[in-house]
């Protein structure tokens, strides 16, 4: 059995542990969905807290679901040019 954190569980440990702004894809409805509804950024946010039962952006917004994600530059031998 797989015990590992992933997911809006993982971003909650994040926030525990003290980390701040924590790049995620957020969603109000699941973690599947929101690694499916980030495309163009619409719905990513900095999530800077977690209370009671949501996770709020800098923005402050609530969040159902929040996880944690990296966006990384495209680099030129990845794109073949």
């Amino acid at each position: 059995m797989n015990n590992d954190l992933k997911g809006s569980d993982l971003t909650r440990a994040m926030i525990l542990r003290g980390d701040k702004q924590i790049w995620c894809a957020v969603c109000d409805e699941s973690d599947e969905l929101a690694m499916m509804d980030h495309c163009g950024n619409d719905f990513t946010a900095y999530i800077v807290s977690f209370s009671d039962v949501f996770f709020y952006c800098s923005g402050g917004a609530p969040w159902s679901f929040a996880v944690p994600i990296k966006i990384s530059a495209v680099m030129q031998s990845e794109i073949g040019i």
